[in-house]
């Protein structure tokens, strides 16, 4: 059995083996303003999200039997922190509105800047963050969080443009990797990291943009090439996204989270009864999906796994 009526909608029977009928979709928390950036520490049993016009970061902690659990603040003061993520040492990485940069959080709780301007000028807005196996930073930079003082502080555009950038920090180099997003917005590489997906949100402010994941080849220098829209989504626009153990892609799409095969076939349909931001794979088995909803943060156990390490 998979989620019925009102909860999900099947278009291909794939997805009735990677949803779980049983399960129902559990509230954990519901006062936020506008909740994104889930992540999952699976060492110590927790995710922790952003609240971001609440300028924090909050921390769900399960109970025994893995219920309803308990919600504390993680970071009173996040800078308006968005997207977030782990490298493989399990450091924290943040995407901050307010402040224009990326950080990493380090073991003893110390803040390392990554990234705040290219050139010798500001970023726009960092959005999302993904770490590759190998070390290297990828993040979007949109300017979302400078267009009001809502999601951070309204300031001037200092960029040629909304890219998508690559730190190494072997070498300490930040490069543009693709310049021709109107909105980059979440990305997330494929299980064998031979692929890049990243989402243009530019439809969430003007409907006839794009609402589509596009998918590049990640080359042996890592540089990307190709960039076909090859997820395109038929309501909604896509925010942030992840991908499971197949290679199939979880992603935000209005007031749901819609899922594609790795070939970009749209298999099926999680609805909520607000709009998705985002999500991520946690969990002991990476088999809970926590989904950051408007006010509200749900998970629903799945029979998919996530790909997301640690």
């Amino acid at each position: 059995m998979a989620l019925v009526g009102p909860d999900a909608e099947h278009y291909d029977k794939r997805f009735t083996w990677l949803i779980n009928g049983t399960c129902k979709k559990d509230v954990i928390f519901d006062d936020c303003r506008w909740s994104e950036g889930p992540v999952w520490f699976r060492d110590g049993n927790f995710l922790v999200w952003s609240d971001i016009p609440n300028n924090r970061m909050l921390r769900w902690v399960p109970d025994a039997i893995g219920g309803s659990g308990s919600v504390s603040v993680f970071r009173a003061d996040s800078n308006y922190a968005n997207g977030n993520t782990r490298d493989r040492e399990g450091r924290l990485m943040s995407c901050e509105h307010g402040a224009r940069r990326v950080t990493r959080t380090e073991v003893d709780g110390s803040i390392t800047v990554i990234a705040d301007s290219y050139k010798g000028k500001r970023l726009n807005s960092p959005n999302d963050v993904v770490v590759k196996s190998d070390g290297t930073i990828w993040f979007t930079d949109p300017n979302y969080g400078i267009m009001s003082d809502y999601e951070g502080h309204k300031g001037e555009v200092e960029q040629d443009g909304c890219f998508v950038f690559r730190f190494d920090p072997r070498s300490g180099e930040l490069a543009v990797v693709a310049d021709d997003f109107d909105k980059p917005n979440g990305l997330a590489f494929s299980p064998d990291e031979s692929e890049l997906y990243v989402a243009d949100s530019a439809s969430a402010h003007e409907p006839e943009k794009p609402r589509h994941i596009r998918a590049f080849k990640v080359n042996a220098d890592n540089t990307l090439s190709g960039g076909e829209a090859r997820f395109v989504l038929k309501q909604g626009f896509p925010d942030g996204f992840r991908v499971d153990t197949d290679g199939n892609v979880w992603t935000s799409a209005g007031a749901g989270v819609d899922v594609f095969s790795p070939e970009g076939e749209v298999l099926g349909r999680i609805n909520f009864p607000q709009g998705v931001s985002n999500l991520v794979f946690g969990g002991p088995k990476k088999n809970r999906l926590f989904v950051t909803c408007t006010q509200e943060v749900y998970s629903v156990y799945v029979t998919a796994t996530g790909a997301q390490v640690p």
